[in-house]
């Protein structure tokens, strides 16, 4: 509730929906009164409810049920319109309840009570999109006339019971409908924003990774061609060979977001795959004191992939789990058959872990926990899974490690 008062647009609609409830329970409830206990008897005849002995609260329902408003009307002021449905609601219940039992505590009539405007209560309670407040309306109603029953041991509180309970079904019908639709709305909403998001970061990036990556073939050739000239005069050619080639990787990554690649399907094996990925990244992960250990879990059937695309994801996951232990540890990479049309891939790291809370936005543009990252390889690497009909999954622990669940289809048709 605290995170919908923030938003104006959902408070607005609060207002709105609010307001329209407190003129309907007013117009409602003593258009009810009046009709029933004023209009009504002297059609049939009888004494008004002025003209009578005056029972249970008398005028001072209707001054308690009106002095509900002025409350109403401050928590609506203040900016807190949400919570004025609950104070109809249990006020109602609760006045109603205390008029009820004065009026027929000690007495032998037959309990005979009710307004209209409890049917508005159940039926409006959609209107608010709240399952919280579905529940406080239902089961405040049902409950109301279970005490009043059990109170006055009269068993004709069974009628109204069983007309809420029909009424809640139908409510709780259209909440759940009202619920699915918004949701439904704001994950179109939110695809929308992303997709755009992506093409203006596609745009950027296709332009930047062209102007960047012609002056960078020239670096990489002239700094070769410098260490050929003199091979024992300088070590740092080394490091600015492999540092020019961090830099093409990322300007690979900016090329693909910009224009990705078609995804050719050939059958390729996953263990070639795997094999030709830690060939990769071995020197890395020897210089940082890793171990890798693989397990292929029996006889692995070809996979319908992009060989290239794949080796590219295993590629960017396995430096990831490298990198998140720069002091050394293991990596576990398992690879099995699910249900006999999946391949699931799973790769274990031991570093640091990463908080829950920064799982949700892996794989966004540009959103990293590296402190040298750039937040590409796993939006690249997310983006291949799914044209390769996939899943990708992440869970970590903190102190224990990450581990990253790669599933996909052995046949893409």
């Amino acid at each position: 509730m605290k995170e919908s008062i923030k938003n104006p647009k959902l408070l607005f609609e609060e207002r709105k929906a609010i307001i329209l409830f407190i003129w309907l329970f007013y117009i409602m409830y003593y258009s009810f009164e009046f009709f029933y206990y004023q209009i009504r008897p002297k059609i049939n005849s009888e004494k008004t409810l002025f003209e009578t002995d005056e029972v249970g609260l008398g005028i001072w329902l209707y001054i308690l049920i009106f002095c509900i408003l002025p409350v109403s009307i401050y928590f609506i002021k203040k900016g807190n319109p949400y919570i004025v449905k609950y104070i109809y609601i249990l006020g109602y219940i609760g006045i109603d309840m205390i008029d009820t039992l004065m009026t027929y505590m000690g007495t032998e009539d037959k309990y005979s009570a009710g307004n209209i405007v409890e049917v508005l209560f159940v039926l409006f309670s959609p209107i608010f999109v709240n399952k919280k407040y579905f529940w406080t309306v239902s089961i405040g109603m049902i409950g109301k006339e279970i005490i009043i029953g059990l109170l006055l041991q009269d068993l004709n509180v069974v009628v109204p019971m069983v007309i809420y309970i029909i009424l809640s079904v139908i409510a709780y019908i259209l909440v759940i409908r009202f619920n699915s639709y918004i949701k439904t709305l704001t994950t179109v909403y939110e695809e929308l924003r992303h997709k755009e998001k992506l093409a203006v970061i596609g745009q950027m990036a296709a332009a930047i990774g062209h102007e960047i990556r012609n002056p960078l073939s020239s670096l990489r050739g002239f700094t070769q061609l410098q260490q050929e000239r003199y091979p024992n005069t300088n070590d740092y050619f080394p490091i600015m060979i492999q540092e020019i080639d961090r830099i093409n990787s990322i300007v690979n990554d900016l090329m693909y977001i910009g224009k990705p690649k078609v995804i050719h399907f050939e059958k390729a094996s996953i263990e070639e795959i795997i094999a030709y990925t830690l060939s990769i990244t071995q020197q890395q992960a020897e210089r940082q004191g890793v171990k890798v250990e693989t397990t292929m879990a029996g006889p692995l059937p070809p996979l319908d992939c992009d060989e290239k695309q794949l080796k590219q994801v295993f590629i960017n996951l396995i430096k990831n789990a490298i990198e998140a232990m720069p002091e050394g540890g293991k990596i576990e990479i398992r690879v099995k058959v699910l249900e006999k049309q999946k391949m699931v891939v799973s790769i274990q790291d031991e570093g640091d872990g990463i908080p829950k809370e920064n799982i949700l936005n892996l794989g966004e543009p540009f959103y990293t926990t590296k402190e040298s990252g750039t937040g590409l390889g796993l939006m690249v690497t997310n983006q291949i899974i799914k044209e390769h009909f996939g899943e990708f999954n992440i869970s970590s622990e903190l102190e224990k490690g990450t581990r990253v669940d790669v599933i996909l289809p052995i046949n893409h048709r």
